[in-house]
Parts: structure tokens; sequence; C-alpha cells
């Protein structure tokens, strides 16, 4: 039995398999908390141990099952243990489920967790309870543990109802393309349809695979990651903004020793400077002429370069001869500050000497929102838990944009308590201070850093004291109440587990005061109450109207019902088969589904393909009676009429549904389905 091992590191062995001794040769020891405790608790599993043996016994307790007896429950018990463990850990270290790096592992491992609970029979969520037990248990060495306890559980909780849907949905589609496998003799599951499951229904291609090879299934991994690249590529190409790319130009410029001197976070005005290079497209030029534009290159500037959310600074660059509107400044490569201009009048030439000057209303605004971010990430971390992280940022002269890590939605209250804090903080008027320190120093002493963001030794911390304190190389304002005030705008999603606040500052801010107190005047008038009656008299009108909305679609199908009554007897006789397939006008998907079953009651023994269409998307419904199942399938009969309308669908062998985009072919659709069931009778009786 192994409780540890011992790895002699003597050696480096190259490409070429010559090897050459370590300078400082080393032992590497790996020792297992869980198989000490094993060997020392006599017991022949980890999993046996006091470490998961207490975990392990509430799920099964929870799950109303028994531990040691089978080995399907035992194998879906220690995942529970072994993975509300790690869960526990990840999310008290910062991390919350999401679809990149630590946040894909958590959430991988949650939703395999969630599985084998309902295999275990369990519909309801219960992991969130492991996860606390796991706090107690590990208490002693990992206090730390108890504080995230709480806040643990309802991110687990979050996640557990938030999947039980998906896993549900993407369980019924999965047996259905078993099914359908299994009746055309094969034993791969296509990588597309594992795609499509991932792409439409959210459903992970790992727990996918997992389920295909306990069905006796393989997988088509290079299918599947053939489409997903696909995607990617799509979803690079529609992209709009991001770094500016490094091109073999810039790269050029920087190994010849040019680098700009940066005055701009004391000096903006009237920096005196020479012209080191000049860019139009991949080219170096000697000069740029009147009207044109091209890509400045200056050995010293006061302007901004576009890095760390803070979009790049402009104003002008000019001489007694020359004029020149700076649009943009970015900074491709280390040291290297490149400015895009037009030349307004006059031209510029390599060696010019030059006075440059930044617009500062701009950069006025540009600051007030920057300093405003930080003033905001400390807001968020100290009303929703530590465990929120910038995730993103923008910050222009309009408006600020902040990406953050979070499971779930804000509440109103919150958001209302997060911008009372950073409002807060702006009439304290609070010193905002700015300090080169050494980045162990710095991150000790508490400062914010991005995670998996590269730093140099020395770094630039920017304190609101008492407040905030980030590793920062942006642009701040003096006082926090320079900022004059914050109002946030919109908090969404963006993604899973990341979350969106855009918001203003400064006069922007009091625009949109200035904006809503017109709208709500506006309102009162054209409602004729008063501003304390708008509320309740727009939830009184919401309300109206949905009950309007209702009795307009209770009359298009009783409309559509009695268009429909006589269907029945318009069914067609195909292959022994009774067949209707007929668009119905004026009705939403939930209707359609209604009718098709009402004239499956009335027709006794057939198939009812129903199709309708409503601002440019089609929808259709496939419904085989039970006699019929075994021989038409409404989820194998839908795939082929979506395709003609541009769509696709699923569903169970008696009623499948499926979307469109090409209204103008839904006839067409319709009139296959005669053909179809006579293709599938024919098939079937060779």
């Amino acid at each position: 039995v192994e409780i540890w091992n011992l790895v002699f590191m003597q050696f480096n062995r190259d490409s070429s398999g010559k090897m050459t001794p370590l300078p400082s040769p080393s032992i590497d020891t790996g020792m297992g908390l869980e198989r000490i405790a094993c060997a020392l608790q006599g017991v022949a599993s980890n999993y046996d141990t006091d470490l998961f043996r207490p975990i392990i016994e509430e799920a099964a307790r929870l799950a109303g099952v028994s531990y040691g007896h089978t080995d399907e429950v035992d194998t879906s018990l220690r995942i529970l243990a072994d993975h509300s463990r790690a869960a526990m850990f990840l999310i008290d270290d910062g991390v919350v489920p999401g679809n990149e790096s630590r946040g894909y592992v958590l959430r991988k491992i949650l939703r395999r967790a969630i599985r084998h609970g309902k295999m275990l029979g369990r519909e309801e969520p219960f992991i969130f309870t492991l996860t606390s037990l796991v706090a107690e248990l590990m208490q002693e060495a990992y206090p730390e543990l108890l504080k995230s306890r709480e806040y643990a559980a309802r991110v687990v909780r979050f996640e557990e109802e938030k999947f039980s849907a998906t896993l549900s949905q993407g369980m019924s589609l999965l047996d259905d393309l078993f099914r359908s496998l299994e009746e055309s003799g094969q034993r791969t599951v296509p990588g597309g349809e594992l795609f499509r499951l991932y792409d439409t229904y959210g459903f992970p291609f790992d727990l996918a695979r997992e389920i295909s090879d306990e069905r006796g299934y393989l997988v088509d991994e290079r299918g599947f990651q053939s489409d997903l690249e696909k995607q990617r590529t799509r979803a690079r190409a529609s992209w709009k903004g991001g770094e500016v790319e490094v091109r073999g130009i810039y790269r050029s410029l920087a190994g010849r020793g040019l680098k700009t001197e940066f005055t701009g976070y004391t000096t903006l005005q009237d920096v005196e400077g020479t012209v080191l290079a000049i860019l139009v497209g991949d080219e170096e030029v000697e000069r740029l002429a009147e009207g044109t534009g091209g890509e400045v290159v200056l050995d010293r500037t006061p302007f901004y370069a576009e890095s760390g959310g803070q979009v790049g600074d402009q104003g002008t660059i000019q001489n007694d001869l020359v004029s020149a509107e700076v649009l943009d400044t970015y900074s491709p490569v280390g040291g290297l500050r490149v400015h895009r201009v037009k030349i307004l009048h006059g031209s510029l030439q390599v060696g010019d000497k030059v006075t440059s000057s930044v617009d500062v209303q701009r950069r006025s605004a540009i600051i007030r929102n920057h300093t405003a971010t930080h003033l905001l990430h400390a807001a968020l971390r100290e009303t929703l838990g530590e465990h929120v992280k910038q995730r993103g940022s923008l910050v222009a002269p309009d408006r600020l944009r902040f990406d953050f890590s979070h499971y779930k939605g804000l509440t109103d209250w919150e958001i209302r308590r997060i911008e009372e804090r950073v409002n807060e903080k702006i009439r304290d008027n609070i010193q905002v201070t700015v300090e080169i320190k050494d980045l162990d120093e710095a991150v000790n002493a508490g400062a914010m850093a991005l995670f998996g963001e590269k730093y140099d030794q020395q770094v630039r911390v920017v304190s609101v004291p008492g407040w905030s304190m980030e590793l920062c190389g942006g642009t701040h304002v003096k006082r926090t109440g320079d900022i004059s005030v914050f109002k946030i705008i919109s908090e969404s999603s963006i993604s899973s587990g990341v979350r969106r606040i855009e918001a203003l500052t400064g006069e922007r801010a009091i625009e949109r005061f200035l904006e809503d107190e017109e709208t709500l005047r506006e309102l009162a008038e054209r409602l004729h109450v008063g501003r304390d009656q708008l509320p309740s008299t727009v939830l009184r009108l919401n309300e109206e109207l949905r009950e309007a909305s209702r009795e307009i679609e209770r009359l298009r199908l009783k409309l559509a019902q009695k268009e429909s009554a006589d269907a029945a007897g318009e069914a067609r006789e195909v292959a022994g088969i009774r067949v209707i397939a007929r668009r119905v006008d004026n009705v939403d998907r939930n209707s359609l589904r209604q009718l098709a079953d009402q004239i499956r009651g009335r027709l006794g023994s057939g198939v009812v393909v129903l199709g309708t269409s409503e601002e440019g998307k089609v929808s259709l419904v496939v419904m085989v009676t039970p006699d019929l199942t075994d021989r038409i399938a409404a989820n194998g009969l839908i795939r082929p009429i979506a395709r003609i309308v541009g769509g696709g669908g699923g569903g169970r062998p008696e009623m499948a549904e499926a979307g469109g985009k090409d209204p103008d072919r839904l006839e067409e659709a319709l009139e296959s389905v005669y053909g179809l069931i006579e293709e599938l009778r024919g098939a079937d009786a060779t």
C-alpha cells in the first residue's frame, strides 16, 4: 500500500534526450492527507475515513438510501461527498460557477454532483447542505470556512435550482437521441447533436459524454469540438473592440528602441516632444499631408494610452506649421505609445518638434468615471461579499461599465445600497492617493489585483483611504468629491456567474436625473394622476393589459377551434394512417399545442401536424396517437419538416415541437408531411 511517494529530481532532460545535472537537486514528496488518515484509522478506503464518512452518511440520509449495499449507490454518494467538499473550498477561495477558468471547474463538479443526486432519487436541492457540513467538519484546520458557509450554501443552491431544469430537459432530449440511434443501429452519438444540446439548451458536453458512456455509446468529440470552434470563430468575427493587434511594424519600432515618456499623470497641456515615427497602415512614412491620417509616435506625450479598461486620450499635436487632431491613443507594445491622428492643416514630418495637449474636459470626465469604478468595486464587495472580483471594465468619458463575479442578479435594495455607499464616499471628499510600491508589499497591504493580470515588480497603487486600494495604472481625480454624483443606470448578466453594472457620474448623471424627472412629469400628466400615484396606476394598467391579452388569446383559440372543428373529417388517408397537416393563423405556440391535442383527441387514431407563423418566425407541433408511436414517432417526423422552414426541434414519440425562420415555406413544409409518412411506412414494409 502506497502511503506517499518521493521523487528525486536530479537532472534536466532536453528535447534531444540529453540529461544535465540540476543546479539545485531536490526531493518532491507526494503525501495526501486522506491516505495518512486511511492508514492511521485502519480503514480500507479514503472514503471510509472521518474526512468523508460523515458527509457520505448525511448525503445518504438526505437521499433516502443506504451506503455500502450497491456499487452504483456508493459511487454516487462518494461523488457527492468529494464534490461538495471541493465546492466549499473553491467558493471560499472566491470562485463562483462560470464558463471560464476556475469558475468552469466549479460549475462542472457541481453539475456532476447534481446529476448523481438525481440518480439517487433526490429531486430537490440538497448539495448546499453538504457544503455547510464540510465547513463544520473542517473548521478546526480551516476556520475561515465558517465565515463563507452561508454564502457558499446560497451559491450552490442557486446553481442546483438553475441546473435542475437544464438537466431534466437535456436528459429527455438525450433519451430521444439514444432511441433514435438504437433504431438506426448506430453506436456513436453525433458531435453535431451534442453541440446542439450544449449550444441551445446549455447541457454540458462532459456530462453528455459520461451519460453516453454509461449507456454504451461512443461520442463524436471531434465533431463537437469542430462545431464549438466554428461558433467561437463566428463570435470573434462579430466582436468589436478589444486590444490593438500587435502588428509587425510595432514590434519593429520597439526593437529599434523607440520609447515614449508619459507625462500625463501630472502634465496635460503644452508638452514638448519630437516625432519619432509616422505610420500609414503597415508602412513607415516620412510625412503626413493635410487632410490625411495615420499613426504618430512621439518621444514625450501627455496622452494616456488605452489600458485597464480606460479609453485612450484625445486632443491636439501642433506647432507653427501643422495642427493634428489626436483621435485615439494606444500602446500596442510596452513602452511605445501610438497616436492615431488626422492632419487638419499643414504637414507633419519625422523629426518635427511639436507641442501636445490633451482634451482636458474629456479627460476630466474619464478620471471621474475611473475613480468611481474603484468606489463601486469596494461597495460591491461590502454589499455582496468578498467573492466579488472584477472581470472587466470600460472607463469612457460618457459612462462607466463594470463587470464582476456574482452568481445572481442584484435586488433593488442591493443596487440602491451600492449607489448610496458610493455617493457617501463622494460626499466625504476623500483625498485619492497614488504610491509606487513593491508588488508583494502592495498585495500584502490589501491592494486588489486583477486575477490573471501580469504586473511588474514595481506597481502603482491607487487608494481611497479607508475604502479602496487597487493596483492601477489609470488616471484618477484628486479627491472623491470631484466625481460630484454617481448613478447606476443598469444591472444585467453578461455570462453565467458574471454581472455588469453601467453607471454615470458628474454632468452625465445630473442630465440623467433631469431626464428621469421630465419622464415622470410627462407620465403623470398623460395619466392624469399625481406623481405619488404613478406606481399604483402603472400596476393597475399593467394588470388590465394582461387581462386584455388573456382575453384576446382566449378569443383567438375559440376562433381557431371553430375553424378546426371539422378538421378530423378532412384527414387524408396515407398508408392506412389518418393524417391532418394544416396551417392555423392568429395563435401562439401554447394555443397551437392545445389545438393539436384537441384535434388528436377527435381523430381517435392518426397524426396531427399544425403550423403557424408570427413576426417572421415559424412554430410547428406534431402529435401522434399512442397506438401509432411504434410506427410513426413525432420527434422523428418533425426534424425533416422543420428543416424546410430553416429550423430544428425535438420532443417525444407522441409529441414534438419545432421552430423555424422561413415562414414563406410553411405551406411547403406542411404539404411534405404526407410524403414523409408514405416514405416511413414504405421503409417499415421493406
